[in-house]
């Protein structure tokens, strides 16, 4: 038996057992960020049994954050339109490394790792050309930015990765914006939103909304693990639009998700996030402006319940049902005709719950 394998042997004799992985940072079921009561920022890893895995501090609001699929690295993005992006070890808090945007670009506050976690994606602006961006970074060499492809629209926000693969499938907000100009819409008369499919730096497929809904800005995403991707838009006109929620499978066209009027008007033309379960048969969908969580089928689009929740925006699967995170400190299971919510005292979270390990 070699030294190290007495050195183990010792350890679980004596009950210890390293921990390596996300364990070592308190297996965290996803990752939120927050703002707390003294007006600083933190990254924080919640445990399916809703608790505070770690607490980070982070220098300014965060947005979301891209979890490595085995190391307990986080990266952190700050808000649109933000600069910076933090590599975090969540087991020491220490940060490993800062991504800082090129200049005449800045960060969309999400980002996706490769299958294997050697490269990390990055969705961005390039603003003094109105395109969308996605940034390329080597994991394995200190996040050092290798190149940038186009995201195939205007406003590419959230981005992720189908499963078993390393086909991107990024949403195209549409939205033209200018750090010059603070966070106003530039090109409402002309937008046009759209999901892009993108393998291997090219754009294999472009998916576009019905004329009517040109005005419906594509922003986050959930992906079933048999390729089914599930959308949540934000309307950026007077009014309601009839959908705000839709689904798509490559090759094929949109569906928009059914429900009746007063149901979408809860949303006040806003999604703020969405998750598909483990199942890839129900969606959530939150809305901080309504107040609201909904829920579709996945497999037909249909409406299925609304829930009134202060806030809500966070939100992911937990297996039997979501679980979901609002303004307020609230973490609730919704499921099962239930929604069992506690507070986090001091604690204000923001835009996303994002799994790890996925």
């Amino acid at each position: 038996m070699n030294a190290r394998r007495r050195f183990l042997a010792g350890m679980l004799a004596a009950g210890v057992i390293p921990k390596t992985g996300w364990a070592s940072a308190g297996m965290p079921a996803w990752l939120a960020a927050a703002g707390t009561q003294d007006g600083g920022f933190v990254l924080c890893g919640i445990t399916s049994a809703r608790e505070i895995a770690f607490r980070i501090p982070i220098p300014a609001r965060g947005h979301a954050a891209a979890a490595h699929p085995t190391k307990p690295h986080a990266v952190a993005f700050a808000r649109r339109p933000g600069t910076f992006a933090l590599v975090i070890d969540c087991a020491t808090g220490e940060v490993r490394s800062r991504l800082a945007s090129l200049p005449g670009h800045h960060f969309y506050g999400h980002g996706a790792f490769s299958a294997d976690g050697s490269v990390l994606f990055t969705s961005e602006n390039d603003y003094n050309r109105a395109r969308g961006m996605i940034g390329v970074w080597d994991a394995t060499d200190g996040y050092r930015r290798i190149t940038a492809f186009e995201s195939g629209g205007i406003g590419p926000h959230d981005i992720k990765r189908l499963s078993g693969t390393d086909t991107l499938v990024v949403a195209n907000g549409g939205i033209e914006t200018h750090p010059d100009s603070g966070r106003a819409k530039l090109n409402l008369a002309t937008m046009q939103p759209n999901l892009s499919y993108i393998a291997e730096g090219q754009v294999t497929e472009t998916v576009t909304l019905p004329r009517d809904l040109r005005l419906n800005s594509i922003r986050h995403l959930a992906l079933s693990k048999t390729g089914t991707v599930a959308f949540g838009m934000q309307w950026e006109s007077a009014g309601h639009p009839r959908a705000l929620v839709g689904l798509h499978k490559r090759g094929a066209e949109p569906v928009l998700c059914t429900a009746p009027e007063h149901v979408t008007r809860e949303m006040q033309g806003y999604v703020g996030s969405i998750a598909m379960d483990n199942f890839g048969e129900r969606i959530a969908v939150t809305s901080p402006r309504g107040g609201v969580v909904q829920t579709y089928d996945a497999t037909t689009g249909n409406f299925v319940s609304s829930h009134p929740q202060t806030d809500a925006c966070g939100v992911a699967s937990n297996g039997t049902g979501f679980t979901v995170t609002d303004g307020t400190g609230g973490i609730a299971r919704l499921g099962n005709g239930s929604n069992d919510r506690r507070r986090v005292d001091g604690l204000m979270w923001d835009n996303h719950l994002v799994p790890v390990g996925t």
